[in-house]
């Protein structure tokens, strides 16, 4: 049995208040909760949705729950109830919040939970101006649960409003992006791919994987120098997939964007796959992402095919490219970041 977040405790500790008819349930939890909402309203209709690629497939699998993922919220009507887990991103939060408001109805109850460490009192601020009444439901384990009513209506959600255009900078080169927010290192170009694109030798012709590619920026960065390419940007995230494809058609640059966890929905061989490759850090370090990935990569790659990636100095990455590509090099270290390459033999 999976274990429950402490947000989901929290909200399942007041039961009463996740009664509804028709139920949407933003940026859950793969932790079961979806299951145990479920039982509460065994004759409710139950959506959820995720800009996450891999929680929306894991709420497929709860019976009776409708899922979606995507960039923006779908157009439901009449939804009585809302439940928003709070993101880490204020930005983030605050364009949902502005989604959220542009599908409910002013009879929606909207409940937003979340950690304090994850800044979920912004919540409060951020929704003064747009909610005729709130409330402090309840507080544990390091969490708040709220509740918002009658909502003032957003005539239209348009995520081009949320557009951050930014310049890029490296090796010689100089284009401007386009990011949305939660997409990694929103609005700029992080220091880790910057030491990627500044050391990185690049695919001449074929087909070129962009593992986690955020904002598109190394996608952009190789079709500007062998527009030849044929370009496939790869994420997790809804929200990356759709700033990629805004960068690339600034740019005036196409390619395939592919909406995988890790890489379980590519279908082709690759000559060069290239990734700043995402893993998380809690009370350990998870590799868990970024391992299956290395390990994968080598059953996309057509022979003689490289692969090329930047990740923090600290991470133990050498040890699990040699187990999966039996030799590699180092093509630049410093105290941060450091860039490898292995090649399929």
């Amino acid at each position: 049995m999976q274990k429950l977040s402490n947000p989901s405790l929290l909200l399942l500790r007041n039961e009463e208040e996740l009664i509804g008819k028709n139920i949407l349930v933003i940026n859950h939890n793969d932790d079961g909760f979806l299951s145990q909402l479920v039982k509460i309203n065994s004759d409710a209709k139950i959506n959820a949705f995720s800009y996450n690629f891999a929680d929306h497939q894991a709420a497929q699998k709860v019976n009776s729950v409708s899922s979606f993922v995507g960039h923006s919220l779908p157009a439901l009507e009449q939804l009585d109830l809302i439940v928003y887990y709070y993101p880490k991103s204020k930005p983030e939060a605050l364009m949902m919040l502005s989604n959220i408001r542009a599908i409910a109805t002013p009879d929606t109850r909207l409940l937003v939970v979340g950690e304090n460490k994850g800044g979920v009192k912004s919540v409060e601020k951020q929704l003064k101006a747009y909610a005729e009444a709130s409330f402090k439901l309840d507080s544990a384990k390091h969490c708040i649960l709220y509740e918002f009513n009658k909502l003032a209506p957003e005539n239209q959600f348009d995520i081009t409003d949320y557009h951050q255009q930014f310049s890029v900078k490296a090796a010689e080169q100089q284009f401007d992006a386009i990011s949305v927010p939660g997409v990694f290192n929103h609005g700029k170009l992080d220091i880790g791919t910057e030491l990627l694109l500044n050391n990185i030798e690049l695919p001449k012709k074929g087909q070129t994987l962009d593992f986690g590619c955020g904002a598109g920026i190394i996608a952009t960065f190789l079709l500007n120098k062998q527009p030849d390419l044929s370009m496939h940007c790869l994420d997790v995230s809804a929200l990356a997939l759709y700033a990629s494809e805004q960068t690339l058609k600034l740019n005036g640059h196409t390619g395939t964007f592919i909406l995988s966890n890790g890489l379980s929905e590519v279908t082709e061989q690759y000559d060069a796959i290239v990734s700043n490759p995402p893993f998380h850090t809690g009370l350990s370090t998870d590799y868990s992402i970024s391992e299956a990935f290395i390990k994968n990569a080598r059953h996309i790659m057509n022979k003689r095919a490289s692969l090329q990636i930047v990740a923090n100095s600290f991470l133990k990455y050498p040890p699990i490219i040699e187990q999966y590509f039996g030799t590699y090099s180092t093509v630049i270290k410093n105290t941060k970041f450091a860039v490898y390459r292995a090649d399929k033999t």
